[in-house]
Order: structure tokens, then sequence, then C-alpha cells
């Protein structure tokens, strides 16, 4: 199926192994974890650098940094929210492949129908519900096939992809496993044998693809059709879908569903040759309902993940702790799915430029709690994941843009399951991941180098994913158990990455892993320098998977090397820039050779020493970014392609493409020389080398291609090129030949420093090119300014004008070079004549001296080049008019202050420039000097502080003054002031009495206070203003106390001030004097309470007597604490004081101890009398003397615990006291909750009583033999029991002793028999008796199995010591199974596995090769039965050779009396009619008329139809080559097995057999004459031989297959050769194909038969499509015998009959054939006739012919007229006039010739055909009464038709 078919499922899938053995003996290795220093700790590049070559080979490794190293959590995690994902963990692994049902459908009838021609059924049906055969298919090729299915009992696995239910019953399994075998078996076969004979034929199918244009499918009445259609040029019938360009149609595909076409280099991975059977894209074969990925779930806040992520974790392992272990297997259990079905959410890939990132950030706002100095110290850590990609020495530090995930880091929020599955970093980069908090992260890596390995694994493990989607290690959606990869010798290493860890990959190393619970993560990409070779690896699977980068490779490394970089970079680098130069080199060589000759540069970075600034475009095939080079065309101007694929680009010659580059290979060498210059001297002398050798195997003289004839190599060309160069300088210039001459440059301006001398005669006639086009420019633009003064054009600057004429020598041969000089002098001389105007001060008149500048430059505005002085002589005119008009109107100027001061500075200034003497000079200096007298007068009243009356006089003197003088204008803005500040003031004072609107008040005198002291002018009411504003702020405080409450002190404070600025007598003031008496009669009762200890209720009066006071009270605030106090002590006290209770709320825990002692204590500092403090001390009381009880049953527990020595005989009395100790622990336990106190001492008994039951019973497993699981779970209690008692003896010893149970009870494990040695045994043994503590009954049991170990050997050395030939196979297995039970770890019982296992292999090999996989049948039984076929195939090779002795049945051997025998009436053969379905007429009593199967199958010849289960069959059977190895294996043992005599006697037999079947090929090969029948009975024979075999032999099988399609051949020939049957040419010439592809020979009588028959049509057909096309030119009766003649012909010639049948058709009066002039029909008798034959113009609406004419004329006419006809003088019928054109039915030129279908009925009724010849002549008659009035019937013609009567 292409792309969709299935791998070979014999290979490959989940087997036995795939469950993880984490549990079991199956362990993953840890990654290597490292502490560094605090100095290691400041470069994390550096550190990383130093322990790579170590950590490289595990892929991954865990840093652990230094104490010191806690950063703040920047991220606020009450506001945090966040996407989700969900997860479908269980879907991970065990998932089907996402395979569209339909189009497997399609496929599978398809194959039904060719494979027999069955039809599929509707429905399959399991357990009541519908099977899905496409998952069933897909589930068995992932476990690794039907057989291994069945060997390794899977289908309950299987059963998981086919339906929901986790359980299966066995029945169940069987019934699934017969409908795989009716349905699918043959499909699987099918395929597999596709799969092996795809790659035989893949040479010879490109070969063919190279002729034919696209592969098409189509579909007709169910059957599959190839269509090969050559596409013509500019016919674009289908469009990629990936490219979306319908060129290359050869290399298109098309999917046989959707009919949608993709070339095959643009698929991902690319295809190499057209796939074997059908082709089905990805989008039929994939179906979105089954499609998998993690699905995108809503927003959620971190508390509400937190809640999620808990109940998941207590669903699984409730509230206690769980081990890392069991973490592990359940998470690979619900991988492999046999948890059921479990989704997980996860928070993954989260942008931290939009979430935020964990690591603080200069950007980000300061946590409170954070103090600024650690901020800033972790914002700038190299180890904070923002800044870690740019580092000094990371090569990321040149990426401009914010790459999320690589350059950016992402934050990641897990909880329990959720999973990061396999997969490796973009462009194979490091990773580095920080564990923020939470629980730790469980990691798995392979190393990189081993990354083939791994994806090889994983496609053989999941070959139904990878066929579905072969990027599927991109999606990273995909896990697969660890173990898997281990099994199959994959390194795989684990990680458990803790808060506070750094996890590191590799580059290439693929990792997966999963959360342990709720944690935080945050992870970023970086690159050092060894990175580099990775990257590139990195960028080639992105151009082999077509996918697009996330960078450009290439420009990262060009930007790189234009850098700064570290000498660490440049060996890494070096390396990488050669090949990027070798791989441009040798791609811009083969575009050469290929001749795209047309390139240019690409156009400069504006920043090139950044990446990704400005987005390069991509290849529209491998969507690679084309920084370096690109290929364009002009007929898709906005698509380019990569140098690999130019040839894809579009359909154009070569010569139509260019290249674009960005740098020449000279610029990528010197690179390369800088890169190495920059490091250090060896570095620079090595690559230096390097590069010199570069030459030799690429340089530019090997660049050859042959150009007109003769190979020449492009620095051949380059010389020839550079002398024409030198030539066209030297020559008059031709913007033809200069064109002509750059554009062939073109070719070598790519190259390396090879062509400096072409690049610089480039820029030569660039330069020269330019000077002339220059040249001819100016002159033109002058010219045309002389001649038109076309103001609308720029004139020609002169110092362009002088660049052009000032060079060192005139490139080119120019004459409008003269004319340019002369132009450039006339502008030289008028500069002269403006400069010495200019220059001279005239004493002239003004007048004149403007004419002469006028005339000037009149001159220089008619001339068209522009010169710089023209414009200053036009400047200086102007200047001149405006400043003398400018002076006269300020003169002439009457009103107050309109001039303005600084135009006046402003002509001052310009006198200097006019260089003229003019009489407004004098008049200007006259003003000046009156405005300086002002403006000194105005300075001296500024210095000094007047009154307002001398400031108002001096305004008055100058009210007239013209001129607007600024110290002028200030006065009178101070004045102004002045009077303003007065009349604000008077209306403050008037409203200072108004008591509701002091606060105003007070605001307008404090502004009128601040404005007054700004004032320039002396003012008599500035003093009474601060006056004012005092008692008016004074009565405003007043009246706030008044109104709200104020202290005390400030009360006191107003009344004091109002005294002294006598106003205390006002009303305001006298109220608050009686507030103030008030409040101090209460001050002092307060004092007086708070001093002595009084009730609560005199407390509270005070409290209420303060309310009515309008002043804050000092001591109010003292009594109402000691209140508050009191009440908060006997809140606290309340659980203490009903703690008898018996009924107390449920939810109430124990009391603290604690506590109550602060309670008691506090009680002290109450300054109110309370009752319930003496309570509290009684209570107090008895929990001490509870504690004192503890402490002290706690001190004899740890004197026990002190015991030393342990004797036997002392044990029970040990025993006893530890009871006894534990009964007063548990009574004192018990009667402490009755206090309903939390003590500190409680968990200490409770530790201590834990401690002495694990000591009992420990002490309990010396008088039994314990199970292991109790040991271990015993010292799994005692690594949880706290450290307390761990320095006590007892504990130590009874510990020891419990260890040294453990690893006693280990080596009686079964599955640890062969892992421990005698050695270890007996040292295990005596250290038992150096143990203070021992346990006699396992020590025991120790002894007696070292001794059941030595017997077991001494059983061995008997056993060798006997005769391989006479070693009996029964008692090596005896050996092996006591050995397994009673032996240790020696070289004896490795040595009888291995033997063991060699037999039980051998004896696998046989069942395997026998067919006994998953059958109970024994080896023995099978082999007799293969050696009775073996009998029987011989026994029918005697019985051809006439040796028949018995009548058996053929098929069964058996003679059944009950059972009628069958005689087959060719081969006389008897059989069953219960074991063969024979082909006969009759019922059985028709014996003689059966025809037996092999028979019907040689004498049929349909190989497909009838000998399928003949050929199919065979391969099922043993092969002999296997038994002939499998028989010199048993010679290798060393005992005898009893199966190897017989297997001797088959391997003899099978090859008797071969022979004869050899010699019955040979037979049937040699064959050549026409007798069928000499080799069809050698064939039935040896047919019926082969099937009755049990033995395939490949060879032989091969030759009689050959004879046997030979056979077929042949009578499939004849069957073309009986006159009965008429064969199509195609036919005929794909039969006699089909013969050339079996090699039929050449004297074979059917092939000549054949060629003749195929020449002679040849020539016919050929002869026939001439004569139809000849417009008339042969003769009547010579088209009559070639269609006799083809008639005649062994071959259907149905078309060609047809088109002569149609030639011969006679038209018009001049009986011609149809030749596409225009035709006209008679509505009368049908008739066709051309238009220039009956001289028509037009097309008239109703047309008679002139013989239907005649006709109508004679019935009409007089008998004068009869008489006249009937003497036979007829003349020509006249032309008819025209009709009306608008209804008449013509013949067009285009139109086919055709009659009217009435006529045809009419016709076809009456007439009776033979050869259809009879119509044709019919057809061919003349109207009556015609020029010719009758025609003649041709006698030739009269046995081809006949007239029915």
């Amino acid at each position: 199926m292409g792309k969709g078919r299935p791998r070979s499922v014999e290979k490959g899938g989940l087997g036995q192994n795939s469950s993880l053995g984490l549990a079991n003996s199956i362990c993953i290795p840890p990654a290597p974890v490292y502490y560094p220093t605090e100095d290691e700790f400041k470069d994390p590049l550096e550190f990383i650098f130093k322990i790579r070559p170590e950590a490289e080979k595990f892929g991954i490794c865990k840093i652990v940094p230094p104490e010191s190293w806690k950063p703040p959590f920047a991220l606020d995690l009450g506001k945090f929210t966040f996407p989700t994902k969900a997860q479908a963990i269980h879907r991970l692994q065990v998932r089907p492949a996402s395979c569209d049902s339909k189009t497997f459908e399609l496929e599978y009838n398809r194959f039904l129908e060719g494979h027999g021609g069955k039809k599929a059924k509707k429905r399959v049906v399991f357990e009541g519900e519908d099977l899905d055969l496409c998952k069933l298919f897909n589930a068995v090729k992932r476990f690794g096939g039907y057989d291994r299915v069945v060997k390794e009992k899977k289908w309950g696995e299987v059963s998981k992809f086919v339906r929901s239910v986790r359980k299966i019953s066995e029945c169940a399994k069987h019934v699934l496993c017969q409908l795989y075998r009716e349905h699918l078996y043959d499909y699987e076969s099918y395929y597999s044998e596709l799969n092996r004979e795809g790659e035989k034929s893949d040479e010879k199918r490109c070969e063919e693809v190279d002729v034919l244009s696209s592969k098409r499918r189509g579909k007709s009445q169910g059957e599959e059709r190839v269509e090969l259609v050559k596409v013509e040029e500019g016919e674009l019938d289908q469009i990629c879908e990936q490219c979306r360009s319908g060129l290359h149609g050869e290399v298109m595909l098309l999917c046989d569903r959707c009919n949608k076409g993709w070339h095959m280099y643009c698929l991902s991975p690319p295809l190499k040759q057209i796939p074997a059977g059908n082709w089905y894209c990805f989008d039929c074969l994939n179906s979105e309902k089954d499609c998998f990925g993690f699905v995108p779930g809503r927003h959620v806040s971190l508390e509400a993940f937190r809640r999620i992520a808990d109940r998941a974790k207590r669903r699984w392992f409730g509230s206690g702790s769980t081990s890392r272990i069991q973490l592990e297997k359940k998470f690979w259990e619900i991988v492999e799915g046999s948890a059921g079905p479990v989704e997980v959410k996860y928070g993954s890939d989260l942008d931290t430029s939009v979430y935020g990132s964990g690591f603080p950030r200069i950007t980000d706002q300061k946590p409170h709690a954070v103090k600024a100095a650690n901020w800033d110290e972790y914002c700038a850590s190299p180890w904070n994941l923002n800044n870690l990609p740019k580092l000094q020495g990371s090569m990321l530090r040149a990426v401009h843009h914010s790459i999320a995930g690589v350059m950016v880091p992402w934050l990641y929020i897990g909880m329990l399951f959720s999973s990061f599955c396999w997969h490796f970093e973009d462009h194979c980069f490091y990773s580095m991941n920080y564990h923020h908090w939470g629980e730790p992260k469980c990691w798995y890596s392979v190393p990189g180098r081993e990354a083939s390995a791994f994806e090889k694994v994983m496609r053989n493990s999941l070959p139904d994913l990878f066929d579905a989607q072969p990027d599927l290690l991109f999606q990273l959606v995909t896990m697969l158990n660890p173990s898997v990869l281990q099994n199959s010798n994959v390194p795989v290493y684990s990680v458990l990455q803790e808060p506070g860890n750094f996890v590191i990959t590799f580059p290439r190393s693929y990792h997966g892993g999963f959360n342990c619970g709720l944690n935080c993560a945050e992870a970023v990409n970086f690159a050092p320098a060894d990175w580099l070779p990775h990257g590139g690896t990195g960028a080639e699977l992105y151009q082999l998977y077509r996918k697009a980068p996330v960078l450009s490779h290439e420009e990262l490394i060009c930007v790189v090397a234009k850098t700064d970089f570290d000498s660490k970079v440049t060996p890494y680098l070096i390396k990488e820039l050669f090949r990027i130069y070798n791989k441009e080199k040798t791609w811009r060589a083969k575009l050469w050779r290929n001749g795209i000759v047309r390139s240019s540069s690409m156009s400069p970075r504006e920043q090139p020493q950044y990446v990704g600034v400005e987005e390069d475009p991509t290849c529209i095939i491998c969507q690679q970014f084309l920084y370096l080079s690109a290929v364009a065309c002009r007929c898709r101007p906005s698509t380019f392609a990569c140098l690999e694929h130019w040839k894809h680009l579009c359909e154009c010659k070569a010569n139509k493409h260019r290249l674009l580059y960005r740098h020449s290979l000279a610029e990528l060498n010197d690179l390369i020389l800088n890169a190495a210059a920059k490091g250090d001297y060896e570095e620079a002398a090595l690559n230096e080398n390097l590069q010199k050798q570069q030459p030799c195997s690429l340089g530019f003289g090997t660049f050859s291609k042959k150009v007109g004839g003769v190979h020449v190599t492009l620095v051949q060309l380059a010389d020839g090129w550079l002398l024409r160069s030198c030539k066209l300088l030297q020559m008059p210039y031709s913007i033809v030949a200069f064109a002509n001459a750059l554009k062939e440059a073109e070719q070598f301006l790519w190259g390396g420093s090879e062509m400096d001398s072409v690049r610089e005669a480039t820029r030569n006639l660039i330069d020269a090119q330019n000077w002339v086009e220059g040249v001819k420019d100016c002159v033109d633009k002058v010219e045309s300014w002389s001649c038109h003064s076309n103001h609308a054009m720029d004139k020609v600057h002169i110092k362009h004008v002088r660049k052009l004429l000032n060079i060192a020598h005139v490139p080119c041969n120019e004459p409008e070079f003269l004319k340019l000089k002369n132009f450039a002098e006339e502008a030289e001389v008028l500069i002269q004549e403006i400069a010495s105007a200019l220059s001279v001060c005239p004493q002239v008149s003004v007048n004149k001296l403007i004419v002469d500048w006028e005339i000037l430059h009149t001159k220089a505005c008619t001339l068209g080049i522009f010169v710089e002085e023209s414009q200053k002589l036009s400047d200086k005119l102007s200047f001149v008019k405006i400043w003398v008009d400018s002076v006269r109107k300020c003169i002439t100027e009457n009103s107050s202050a309109a001039i303005e001061i600084d135009t006046l500075y402003k002509l001052k200034s310009e006198v200097s420039e006019l260089q003229i003497q003019l009489p407004e000079i004098e008049m200007l200096e006259n003003l000046m000097r009156q405005v300086e007298s002002c403006q000194s007068r105005c300075s001296k009243i500024l210095d000094g502080y007047i009154g307002l009356k001398q400031f108002e006089m001096f305004l008055d003197e100058m009210n007239g003054f013209t001129v607007n003088v600024p110290e002028l204008k200030l006065l009178r803005q101070y004045r102004n002031d002045a009077v303003s500040w007065i009349s604000r003031f008077n209306n403050a004072v008037r409203n200072s009495q108004q008591i509701n609107d002091l606060e105003n008040v007070v605001s307008e005198l404090t502004c009128i206070m601040e404005d007054g002291a700004l004032l320039k002018i002396q003012v008599d009411e500035l003093s009474h203003a601060e006056a004012e504003l005092k008692k008016a702020q004074c009565r405003l405080n007043g009246l706030k106390a008044l109104q709200c409450k104020v202290p005390l002190d400030t009360l006191q404070e107003i009344l004091v001030e109002a005294k002294r600025l006598q106003i205390g007598d006002e009303r305001l003031f006298i109220n608050l004097s009686g507030v103030f008496a008030v409040a101090l009669s209460w001050e002092e009762r307060g004092n007086h309470i708070l001093s002595s200890e009084a009730q609560m209720s005199d407390f509270e009066d005070l409290i209420r007597s303060s309310e009515g006071i309008p002043i804050f009270l000092p001591t109010l605030k003292n009594v109402k604490e000691a209140v508050s106090a009191a009440r908060s002590w006997l809140n606290k006290s309340k659980p203490f004081l009903y703690s008898g209770i018996s009924v107390t709320p449920a939810s109430d825990g124990l009391l603290k101890f604690e506590t109550l002692k602060e309670l008691v204590a506090q009680s002290e500092l109450l300054k109110v009398c309370l009752t319930e403090k003496s309570t509290l001390q009684k209570i107090l009381d008895n929990c001490i003397q509870w504690e004192l009880q503890a402490y002290s049953v706690l001190d004899c527990t740890e004197s026990l615990l002190q015991i030393n020595d342990i004797e036997d005989g002392s044990t029970t009395g040990l025993t006893t006291t530890i009871e006894r100790q534990i009964d007063s622990l548990e009574l004192v336990v018990k009667t402490g909750p009755c206090l309903h106190f939390d003590f500190v001492v409680t968990q200490k008994l409770h530790d201590a009583c834990a401690v002495l039951h694990w000591c009992l019973k420990s002490l309990s497993f010396r008088d039994i033999a314990p199970e292991i699981e109790e040991v271990l779970m015993l010292l799994e209690v005692a690594s949880h029991l706290p450290i307390t008692y761990a320095s006590c003896k007892l504990w130590s010893s009874l510990v020891g002793g419990v260890n040294w149970l453990k690893n006693a009870l280990e080596i009686f494990l079964p599955r640890n028999r062969r892992k421990f040695k005698l050695s270890y045994v007996e040292e295990v043994l005596q250290k038992s008796q150096s143990n203070k503590v021992s346990f006699p009954v396992i020590a025991s049991q120790l002894g007696n199995a070292i001794n059941k170990h030595n017997l077991w050997l001494q059983q061995v050395q008997h056993f060798l010591s006997v005769k391989s030939g006479h070693r009996s196979s029964f008692l090596l297995f005896q050996l092996k199974e006591f050995g397994g039970t009673d032996a240790f770890n020696c070289p004896e019982l490795e040595m009888v596995f291995s033997e063991v296992k060699r037999v039980e292999q051998w004896r696998h090999g046989c069942e395997n090769i026998t067919g006994l996989v998953g059958h109970v049948k024994p080896l023995p039984d099978a082999l007799a039965e293969i050696n009775n076929t073996i009998d029987r195939s011989l026994q029918i090779y005697d019985n051809y050779k006439g040796c028949k002795q018995e009548q058996l049945c053929v098929r069964c051997f058996c003679e059944l009396k009950e059972q009628k025998l069958l005689t087959c009436s060719f081969c006389n053969d008897c059989y069953h009619f219960r074991c063969i379905e024979p082909t006969g007429h009759g019922d059985l009593n028709n014996l003689f008329k059966c025809i037996c199967p092999y028979c019907d199958f040689i004498k049929s010849g349909n190989m497909a139809r009838s000998g399928g289960r003949f050929l199919k069959k065979r391969k099922q059977w043993p092969s002999l080559n296997e038994l002939t190895q499998m028989l010199s294996n048993a010679e290798l043992l060393c005992v005898w097995i009893e199966e190897r005599d017989l297997l001797c006697q088959i391997v003899e037999k099978a090859k008797l057999c071969r022979t004869r079947l050899i010699e019955a090929a040979d037979i049937v090969l040699a064959h050549v004459d026409k007798d069928l029948n000499k080799v069809a009975e050698k064939l039935s024979t040896a047919l019926k031989a082969v099937e009755a075999a049990g033995v395939y032999d490949h060879d032989s099988n091969c030759k009689f297959d050959l004879a046997l399609a030979r056979n077929s051949w042949r009578v499939r020939a004849q069957k073309l050769l009986q006159p009965s049957l008429k064969p199509t040419l195609q036919q005929i010439q794909r039969h006699l194909k089909e013969g050339s592809a079996i090699n039929i020979p050449l004297g074979d009588h059917f092939r000549e038969k054949l060629m003749e028959v195929k020449y002679q049509c040849v020539q016919w057909v050929d002869k026939a499509k001439k004569v139809s096309v000849d417009s008339g030119e042969l003769e009547l009766y010579k088209v009559y015998d070639l269609i006799m003649e083809g008639n005649n012909l062994h071959v259907d010639v149905e078309k060609e009959l047809k088109l002569l049948h149609d030639r011969s058709m006679l038209y018009c009066i001049c009986r011609k054939p149809y030749d596409q002039r225009a035709m006209i029909a008679c509505d009368k008798c049908d008739e066709w006739y051309h238009f220039d034959c009956i001289k028509l113009t037009s097309p008239p609406k109703v047309y008679s012919c002139p013989a239907c004419k005649l006709d109508t004329e004679y019935s009409s006419s007089s008998p004068s007229s009869s008489q006249e006809r009937s003497t036979n003088k007829c003349e020509e019928p006249q032309t008819p006039s025209p009709g009306r054109p608008d209804s008449r039915r013509t013949k067009q030129p285009e139109s086919v010739c055709r009659k009217r279908s009435k006529a045809d009925s009419t016709e076809n009724s009456n007439m009776s055909w033979l050869t259809g010849f009879g119509n044709l002549l019919w057809t061919n008659r003349k109207p009556f009464r015609r020029v010719a009035r009758k025609r003649e019937e041709l006698d030739i013609f009269s046995p081809l038709y006949h007239v029915q009567q």
C-alpha cells in the first residue's frame, strides 16, 4: 500500500519482554550526579565543558548546586493562572494507529479481488459487536505478526486495541485468533511478501519512471487499473498538495483513494522510488477520529491545579508516603494499558515571556518579601535560565529574536504521572531544566550516540504507529517502556530530579519521563561550542523530514565566525565552516555543470551581526532557510529552492535559472582563515594546511563541462572572458557588448579566490559603464536645458561634471566627453565673473549695482550647469533689496511699541554683510541709540525697590515710544500686579470675621501673603496682611476642635494662642474652655482605676462615660487595652477550662500543653480581677505530674535498649521484659488522652513503643523460618522508625541480625539461586556465628543447601565422565532441574544450563521449521508426519514411472471402503470426493468426466485463479536448507537426541525428491513443440508430488514455478491462436511481453506464431490508418479489399474497420468521402452535399438536392417532358436558389459525419449484416435521377451481405 503498506510483520513488534521489570531483575542504572563547588558554580558553561567527556556518555546528568544557591521564586502564586493540556497516559504506548477504516477496507477488498476473486464480508462479528479488521490487523502487526502472537500468546494484549473491555476470556481469545486466521492471515502474508520483493524491483521501477510522466490510479468495476499518462509541456493536470506545483509529473504519486497528488521528494521523509502496490496519502491513511495528541484545556489557577493533583495522588496511593519504585511501577503499568484509562492535566510549554518566569528578571516587579540585593544577585546569575542562552561562549548570543523554549524559557506545572514523551531537542541543542519546587521528576535518557539504535527499536516496537506517521518522534506524544530498550541492548539511564536540582540533556540524546506529583520546573536550550557539529546533524534531519527549522544553522555559523569568540570555539567552528564551504562548492559546481550560469548576490543585511533579524526565503521542497544560496526562476518569481532541489523548482531549462548567493566562495574561505587566526598558533597552522589541501580535491581546475563539443574548465572560461573584457575596454563603448560581458561574468563571480581577477575586471567594466552613462546623461541635460529651458528638469551640478572630467585616464572612447568638457569651461568662466562682481565694494549708486548683478544672474539661469556661485549671487541680490525695505519701514512707523527690538538688532547685525554704503544705515543707528537710552533707565528702576507712585510717573513719560522694549513692558506688568494685589487684600480683610467660611479666608490670606512677597514694588498693606492671617488661622483651629475630636494637648495650645492674639473673649474660645475642664476630670478617675486591680464592671463604666467627651483622652487607650487583654485571655482559656466535660465538639483536637503554660504566665500580667486564674493553675499541676511519669517510663525503655549481650538462654527473659515494658508504655499512652492535651512526650512514647514492638518481632524470627517478604517489610518498617534509638546496643544488634537474615533468605529465592556463588553462601553462614543475635533455623537450612550443592556437583562430574555419544538428554535435563533448585552459581551450573539451552534451541528451531509453534503435537510425531509426506511424494514419482501397485487416493493415500474413488479422465489417478472438489459435468456416477484440480490447473493455464492454493501452501512447509542446517547443528550437541535419526531420513529423502523435481522442470523448460500434452503429464505428476511433500526447497521450487509459468503462458497462447477467438493487438503484445519476462525461448512454436500474427496485424493497422485519412485518394474497391483483408485477420481490429467503414462512405455529386469541408443535407433524401459542389454560399431554410428537384419536376411536367427525359439526355442539375439560412441543417468542417436516426433505424430493420459491408453498399447508393442514374453492384461483395426477403 505504498506509504500505507504495513511493514514486514514477522520482524519487530512488542514481544514477551515488553513489560518493565522495575520490581524484578531489570533496573535502570542512574546517570551521574555532580556537586560543584562555589568556584566551579560561577560559570555554568565552563562547568558543563568540564564534565561533558564523562556525562555525555549517559546523555543526561544532574547538577546539585551549592547550599548557598537559593533563588527566590518570582511568580505570585496567588494570582498565577495558566492553560493546561489533557494527557491520556494509557494511550502513550498502547493505542491503535490512527488508520482510516475506509481506506483499509478499500485496500482489503482490492486484495481479495486480486487473489481469488472473493469479496469481503460486510460484517464480521466478535462477541456480539462488529469487529474492526483495521484495528485488529494493526494490533497484530504491533506484536510482531500472527505467528509471533500465537507463539507468545498475546491475544489478550491484542484485544485491548480492538475493544474497550479490559478482560477477555480464553474462549474469546481463541475466537479472535480464528477470525484473524480466516480473514487477515493471507492479507498479512501478501504484504510481507510484497515488502520483501519490493527492494528487488525498485531499480527496475526507477528505470521505468524516467520514461513515464506520472503514476495514475483509477478504479473500474472494482478492479485496480494503472494508467500512465505523459504530461505534455504546458499541461498541469495535477498539483502537489505540499509545494502547490503541478510540475514534475514524472515523480508525482496519486493517492489511490482521494486521487490527490504528492511529489515523492515532497513527502516526509521523501521516497526514492515508487512504492510497490497501492499507495495512499497520510490524509486517507490517518483517521481524525483515532488521531492522538494532548488536548488543550482550560485556564486554571495554581490553587485549583493543586486540588486536582492532590485528589489524583490520593486516589492512587492514599495519604501515605510512596517510594520511587512504586511510582515508576504504577506509571509503566498505566502506560502499558494494564491499569485502565488514566487522564491527567499538565501545564506544559508555558512561554515565560507571557506567563512569567520562576527566576527573577530585571523587568519583573520584586516581591516585598525579597531583599533588593538578593533579587539583583539572582537577576544577573548565569544559572538563571533567562540568562543562560546568551552567556559568553554560547553560540546563541548571536540570535536576536526571542524564540520560545530556545531563547526564552518554558515553564512546566506538573502533577502525578503527567509526562514528557521521548524526544530530543530542536536542532540537537543542549537543554537545562531547573526544578523550582514540588515533588520530584523522573527522567530517562538514551545517549546521543545510540539515537539510531533507539529509533530502530521504536520503529520495530510500534510499527503500526510509524507506518501511519513516519515523523512520530517529532510529535512528543509516544512513550516506550525502558525495559524494551534494555532488552534490545540500547543503554538507558535515569535521573530523579528534586527541588533545587538542574538536569542537563546532551545533544541528540533522547529523553522522556514523568512527574511524581505537583511540581514546577523551567527549561531552556543553550548551545556551547561543542554543539556546533550536532547542530549540523539537526539541520540535516530537518531537511530529510521536510520540517521547518527554528533558525538558520548556516546563518548562525557565519554570524559567529564574524564576531569575537573564545578560543574553545575555534576547532568546532572551523570544522563546521569547512563542511558548509565544501557543500556550497560542490553544489555550485554541479549547478554550473548543469547549465545554470546566471548568478547574482543577495541584498546585504541591515544588521549582519545578528541572526534572525531578517527572515530568509525557504526552499519549497525541504522548507529550509536559504541563507547562503538559492535558485530562482522568472516563471515563479516568489518561489525559491535550495541547491539540492533546484531541479524541482520548475521545468524550465537550466539556463533560465539563476543562482543567488550571499557570500562568494572566496568570502567563505576568508571566514575560515579569519576564524583560524583567532585561535592559537597551532590551530591556525593546522587549519591553514587543511585549506591548502582543499583545492586539490575540489579545485576550480577540476570544474569542467562540455562547451561546443570541447571540455573546458571554469578557469579556462574565466581566462577567455578576461581577454575579451580587456579588449572591450579599448574599443568604443557599446551598451550591448558591455551588458553581454557582465552577463557572461555572472558564472564566475560566486567562485573562490581564483576568480578575484574576474571580479576586479567586472568592477572595471561596471565603473566604465557608469562613467559613460554619466557623461551622456550630463550632456543630454545640458543640451536640453539650453534648448528648451525646461525648469522642471534638474540642472547638472558642476561638482558632478568635475568628478567625471577629473579622472586619471578615460575608461572608454566616448565622443560626448569633449562636449561635456566645453560646457564645463563655459561654467568656469561664469564662476569667475560672479566672484569678481561680489568681491568689489563699489562706490556707485545702489541702483546701478543691482542692475549689474541682475544681468549676471540671468546669464547663470540660462546655463545648463548649476554653479554654487550663481546661488550666492541670487541670495546677495535678494538680501540687499529686503534689508533696505525693512529699514525704511521701521523709520516711518508711528504706532507705539509697533517695532520689535529683535528686528532692529537683526538689521544692525546684517550691516556687516552688506559690504555697501547706504544712507539707511545712519537712520538705523539713530533709532538704536534711543532704544538703548530707554533700556538703561528701565534697568535702574528694576534694580531699586521704589514706591508705586514713582513707578507710575516714569511709565506715563514713556507712553509714545514706537519700539517695543522688553524692560519697559516688564515695568508695566509690575505696576499692574501691585494694584491687583492691594485690591485682593482689602476684600479679604472685609470677609475675615465670617465664621462659616474660615477655611476660604485662611486660604485666601495665605495666597495673598505669598503673592505679596513676590511683588517688585513696595506696598504698605503687606504688614497688615500677616496679622490678619494669624487670627484667621487660630479661629479655624478652634472651630475644628469643636467639630471633631482632638488631643487634649492640642486643645490647650489653641486656647493659649487665642489669648496671645487678644481674641480669647470670643464665644468660640469660651466654649472650648468648658470642654477642656471636663476632660481633665475624667483623666484623674482613669488613672486611679488602672493603678488598683478593679473589677471588670468598673472598667466598663469608665469606658461608657468617655463617650460624651469630644477629646482624645490619653488614659482611655490603656483602659481599653486592659479590658481587651482580659477578654482575650478568657477566650483562649475556654478550651482548657471546659476540657474535662465529656461532651465536646467532635472537631476539637488535643490541647497544647505549652499553650497552657503560656496562659498561666499571662494571667499574672492582667490588670482586671478574674476568678478563672486559679482553675487554670490546677489543670497545669495535673499535666506536669503525668509528664513526669511519661519521662520515667521512657528512661526505663532506653535502659532496656542498652542491653549488649543477648545469649540464647536469655532470649525468653528478654522477650518477657520487653513485653512488660510495652505494657507500661501503652498504659501511660492510654492515660494521656484523658487530659486532652498534646504533649511533646506523646510522640516519643509512640516511637518507643514502635521500637520495642519491632524488637519483639525481630526476636520472634529466631525460632522460625520467616518469609523474605516478612523480613523485607520489617526492614522497611525499620527505615521509617525514628533515629533516636539508632545508637542503642540492642537495636543495632537486632538490625544487624535482620539484615543477615535478609541476605540468607535471598539465597533461597529461586530466581537468585544462580546469582550467588558457594563462597558467598559459606561467608553468610560464617557471619551468623559472629552476630550478637543468631537465627539457628535459617543457619541450619544454609548448611543443608551447601551439602545439596556438593552432592549435585558429584552428579555432574559423573555425567561428564561419560562419552558424548552415550550421554542421555534426559539425564542432562534432570541435572538442569536439580541444579535449578539445589545448586549455586558455578561453572558446572552454567555449563549444564548452556547445554540444555542449546538442546532446547535446537528443538525449538525444529518446531519453528516444522510449524509446531502454538500446537501441542510433539516433535517426533511431527517429524514422522513429514517423513510420511515425503514417502508419498516419492511414491507419486514412482507411480508415474509405471510402478503403480494399488488404487489409493493421491491426496490422502488412504483406502476408505465407504468412500468411492473418482478417477481423473486425464491422468487416471484416483481421489476421494471429500479430498478434492473435482471439475466435472455430472454426479459421482459420471466418473469418466471428472477432472482433478491438478490437471485442471495445468490445462487451464490460469495460475492466479486455480493455482493459488498450490503455490501458497508450499512456502508454509519446512525448508530443506533449514532441515539440513538443523541436522548439522545436532552433531555439535554434547548429547544424543532421539529425533536426529528421523531428521536424517527426512533430509536424504527430501534431496531425492528435489532431484526428481529438477529433472521434471528441466524437461518442461526445454520443450518448444506445439504439442503440450507431452509436458502436461510431467507437470501434473510433479505438482502432485510437490504438494504431497512436506518439505520445501527454494531453488528447485523456483525452477518448477518457472516451468509452470511457461506452460501457463503456452496454454493461454494456444487459446489466443484459436480461430473462434479474436484477441486484440494489445492482448497479443501484453502476452508477448509476459513471455519475455519469463524468458520464453526464441524457437518456441507459440512465440513464433504470435510474433507472426502481431507482424501481420501491425502492417495492416498502419495501412488502414493511412487510408482512413487519405481523403479518397485510394480507389474504393481497394478500400473494400483492405476491409476484407482486415476481416480475415486473427486479431480484433474493430476500431480500424470502423475508420475504413467511415472512409468508404461517399457523399455529394463528387462522390468523395468526408473531408472536413462544409456540407448540407437534403430534407427529402438525407443525402449530403458540399457547399462548393452545389455552389451554395449560405445554408437555406429548406434544401432539396438537384436529384429530388428533378423528380418533382418530372412528376408534374407534361408528356413531352417525359418523352424528353426518356431519350437519356439528362443534364447536370443546377444549384437551387438559396432559401432561409437559419433553419437549415448543415455539416460544418468540425462536425462528424452523421445520418438521421430515423433513416438509420429503417435501414437497420431491413438489412441483415454479416460483416457490416452491406450497410456500406446501401449507404453509398446514389439518389434517384442523378447524373449517374444507376449504381452497379460489385460482384466482389456479393458474399458479404444479403437482403432479407
